[in-house]
């Protein structure tokens, strides 16, 4: 394939001598004419492991060749890889300026060319947030071209994972590949650019690729938070944070897993939060500044109450809530935020009951109907026999189950307006209807 890489830093010279050593034809485009004349001699404008070598190879076999001209570029390719950079601005907001520019010039080549060859195919890889791609680069493409994306030019995200020190490697090696493809054909030819790689290929909508790179890059940098604060604590109390952490990610079923990463409620129940609170409290005990740790069970309640706002934000008044105790299968019942949610709403002075087929006021023992008593003591008024009960007096249902006698009975349509704190197997259908809100989207 023909292909034009944009900015030859990191991201796009390691992609444009990686590409052509697999083969395919590049022309790189950089501002900076120091790059572009060290990838003309055949020497990267990088220092990386093995980006010398397989520069100089490209380069000396003619696959690879560097220029400062858009126009030149374009019109000898037809995919396009933009790579520029997307700094922050002083505030934290992203930067595109370098992407506004070198897609408005792409834009006026691709004029120019009109009607030349075959459809051209913009491939966005620097990293940008979602809705950037289609409601600010799309535009200004269309703009210039008096055409329709997916149309009359392909366009589609590829967000990279390389990283610096090892991005060679990476590239041929890619824990994934991502192609957000704003039509199948746009897809097919990202495709075809990393055919034979390994890895498994996600096609996806472009706002959902562009997302991706900020869930990774924002867990990652989460998980060495979350270590380094640990080892602080554990110092603090003379415990080996490496043995434990040896230890820790050994559990490959609910530590080192997908386990408890799917956007949904609020955590609760008897473990959970009351452990953070006591390692919070020793690393403050011992001067350890813990910020990840200390903000763990705040966001958690942020997360609360965003249920309830959707409540509110409905103006109706009699509620019902499918779910109670703090997890399925469970009658407990201790730091649930369904309780927690059931107490705000009561408290608010919404009309509220409740069902939940595992929690009955009679079976309560010990602890747990110690706990209910002094958070929910009108619970026995609350506490609906059925599900149709519930569905008969409510206008709004909160659904924080997934019990199936609820799932089956609750309406497509017609019927109370639905918060969905569990993501329902039916969201997606149900989400064209007017009365549903999903916290878990």
């Amino acid at each position: 394939m023909r292909i034009s890489v944009l900015g030859l830093g990191y991201v796009g010279c390691v992609s444009a001598a990686c590409l052509a050593g697999q083969g395919h034809e590049v022309i790189g485009v950089d501002v900076n004419q120091a790059k572009v004349d060290l990838v003309n001699s055949g020497r990267a404008p990088v220092v990386e492991e093995r980006i010398g070598e397989l520069t100089a190879e490209v380069v000396r076999t003619g696959a690879l060749r560097a220029t400062r001209d858009v126009r030149e570029a374009i019109m000898n390719s037809d995919v396009s890889l933009i790579c520029v950079g997307t700094p922050s601005e002083p505030n934290g907001s992203l930067c595109t300026t370098y992407l506004e520019r070198v897609t408005e010039q792409i834009g006026a080549a691709l004029a120019e060319r009109e009607g030349e060859g075959a459809r051209h195919t913009v491939v966005f890889r620097s990293t940008m947030l979602p809705g950037t791609c289609l409601n600010l680069l799309v535009p200004i493409l269309e703009k210039s071209l008096g055409g329709t994306a997916g149309v009359d030019f392909g366009v589609a995200v590829n967000p990279e994972f390389l990283r610096e020190g090892t991005s060679v490697r990476d590239f041929f090696d890619p824990p994934k590949t991502v192609i957000g493809q704003l039509d199948q054909a746009s897809g097919d030819v990202v495709a075809q650019l990393y055919e034979g790689l390994p890895g498994e290929v996600f096609r996806v909508p472009v706002p959902v690729a562009e997302a991706i790179k900020y869930a990774d890059n924002s867990f990652h940098g989460l998980k060495i938070g979350f270590a380094n604060e640990l080892g602080a604590v554990c110092q603090a109390l003379g415990v080996d944070s490496h043995q434990v952490m040896d230890v820790f990610l050994a559990d490959r079923k609910l530590n080192i897993s997908p386990a408890y990463l799917r956007p949904g409620f609020a955590f609760g129940g008897s473990c959970l939060p009351k452990d953070l609170r006591s390692l919070v409290h020793a690393a403050r005990r011992a001067d350890v500044s813990v910020p990840i740790l200390s903000h763990v069970l705040a966001s958690n309640a942020d997360h609360l109450q965003r249920a309830v706002e959707l409540v509110e934000r409905t103006g109706k008044r009699k509620v019902g809530l499918f779910g109670l105790s703090f997890k399925p299968g469970t009658d407990d019942l201790r730091e649930s935020p369904l309780v927690e949610l059931a107490e705000r709403l009561y408290g608010k002075g919404y009309d509220l009951k409740i069902y939940d087929a595992n929690v009955s006021l009679s079976r309560l023992m010990g602890a747990n109907r110690e706990y209910i008593e002094g958070r929910l003591p009108h619970l026995a008024q609350l506490l609906a026999d059925s599900v149709d009960e519930v569905l008969g007096h409510a206008e709004v249902c909160l659904v924080g189950t997934r019990d199936e006698s609820v799932l089956s009975a609750l309406p497509l349509s017609g019927g109370p307006a639905i918060v969905d704190l569990v993501r329902l197997p039916d969201a997606e259908a149900r989400r064209a209807e007017p009365g549903y809100m999903g916290l878990a989207w």
